[in-house]
């Protein structure tokens, strides 16, 4: 065997197996048909993906020392709603695909960077109905307008109007999303998940030897957001 052809074949080998783990992320986070789902029927990406948003919400209301840039996405009080439930409620009623869930997060990523602030609950939802419903215009063949993701997200189509040129106008309308980055993100997502159980099994632990059940959420049902 030659070099050349010995080295094709490593680089064929380590594509193949590069193949192999982008299907098996994609498939662990519920991005295609035969992926798994969680017990609300839900693709395992979407509570991921508030899981992450919500301990950064967390994290960022810790750390934050300066004052806080105001923008347009600003509510004048945090929405009884939680972002797990707010983000089923949007995937559940715009029917998108289960990518948008991963390019809003993307998009959000970038909105946040281009102005220099840090993610919290009174920016959150507004964020997310508009990052969601410019990520299933940009990639998914059937999307509703913006009067109807306006009434699932609980602001009126002017405020909606309004933040979609913002957001865009903000992120120079560059909504590419790479296949390596897409790839990082949701390798992204997976990692935290498996950091996420590692805690969950601690606690679980620790309540164990405490002697104390473990308790399971619950969460309301009801739907509060509303625009400013």
């Amino acid at each position: 065997m030659n070099y050349e052809y010995k080295y094709l074949t490593m680089v064929l080998h380590s594509d193949n197996k590069l193949v192999e783990l982008e299907s098996e992320i994609y498939s662990a986070l519920g991005l295609d048909d035969s992926s798994s789902r969680g017990i609300s029927g839900n693709p395992r990406v979407l509570s991921l993906l508030s899981s992450i948003l919500e301990r950064s919400i967390q994290k960022n209301e810790k750390a934050s020392r300066k004052q806080e840039v105001v923008t347009i996405f600003h509510g004048s009080r945090a929405p009884s709603m939680s972002l797990r439930e707010y983000i089923e409620r949007i995937f559940k009623y715009s029917t998108c695909s289960p990518s948008c869930l991963v390019l809003a997060y993307v998009y959000i990523n970038r909105y946040l960077q281009r102005i220099d602030a840090s993610l919290t609950i009174l920016v959150a939802h507004r964020l997310l109905i508009t990052s969601i419903m410019v990520a299933a215009k940009y990639t998914d063949d059937d999307c509703y307008n913006n009067a109807y993701f306006a009434k699932v997200g609980g602001v009126s189509t002017a405020e909606l109007n309004r933040l979609e040129m913002k957001f865009l106008f903000t992120l120079d309308f560059k909504l590419h999303v790479t296949t390596e980055a897409f790839r990082k993100y949701c390798l992204h997502l997976e990692t935290e998940a498996a950091g996420e159980r590692r805690i969950e099994q601690l606690n679980q632990t620790n309540r164990l030897e405490k002697g104390r059940p473990n308790k399971g959420k619950s969460f309301s049902t009801s739907y509060s957001f509303r625009a400013k």
